[in-house]
């Protein structure tokens, strides 16, 4: 379906695009931050509006393009409901700052952490709700990447309560990771189904191409006459 293809074509560039983004935010900060011990959080902060803010905008607009696509093809309310979530979690953690590393959380810093923690947590529950409508290996990787991401969201809740944030800036950007590759393998998903809703009905139109859409080997051989 021409709708499907399109959906997951947009949505790889968009998790493209944030990916790029989130990449320069970090050359273009300020030397002293340290990657290992500060979140993506604190080095948006130090540049209010800037690049990583928007790649944080572009990752939210690349999963709202999935969902018709991933309405037609059956996806649950509940996953829905979750994306949707998600989607909103990283939009108002993009426009509402976090404080300056170092101190005193304020009233908008509150409101960042907790929409980070919704967003950080409903992707992977809503990935495995999807999984077994995806199928195949895709549904294998979608199920494994929602699991890394939940054992890594619970690793950095831990440093950034009783661990004195030992690391969180590791922890925070590998769940990233994770979380971006699971949405990258959900896009990836609907565009080659997509690309296979429009050829199989052009075989159909044209019984020629499907004959030589089956390899050799999968055909039936006619014996020659006096075998």
């Amino acid at each position: 379906m021409p709708g499907t293809r399109s959906s997951g074509l947009l949505a790889l560039g968009g998790i493209a695009l944030a990916a790029v983004l989130a990449v320069l935010g970090h050359l273009e900060v300020n030397d002293n931050l340290d990657p290992w011990s500060l979140t993506v959080s604190d080095f948006a902060v130090s540049d209010r509006g800037g690049v990583i803010d928007t790649a944080m905008a572009a990752l939210a607009a690349a999963t709202v393009v999935l969902l018709p696509a991933l309405h037609r093809a059956g996806a649950g309310r509940r996953a829905g409901a979750l994306l949707v979530a998600w989607s909103a979690g990283l939009t108002a953690a993009a426009l509402v700052p976090t404080n300056e590393p170092g101190l005193p959380m304020d009233t908008a810093a509150y409101v960042h952490r907790y929409a980070s923690v919704v967003a950080f947590l409903a992707l992977p529950v809503a990935g495995w709700l999807l999984a077994r409508r995806l199928g195949g290996r895709a549904a294998g990787w979608v199920r494994g990447l929602a699991l890394t991401s939940l054992v890594l969201a619970g690793a950095m809740i831990w440093s950034a309560y009783p661990g004195d944030r030992v690391l969180i800036g590791l922890v925070e950007r590998l769940l990233i990771l994770a979380e971006v590759a699971l949405l990258a393998v959900v896009a990836g998903t609907l565009l080659r189904r997509g690309i296979s809703e429009v050829a199989v009905p052009r075989l159909r139109e044209h019984p020629h191409r499907a004959e030589l859409a089956v390899p050799v080997r999968d055909r039936e051989l006619t014996p020659a006459r006096g075998a």
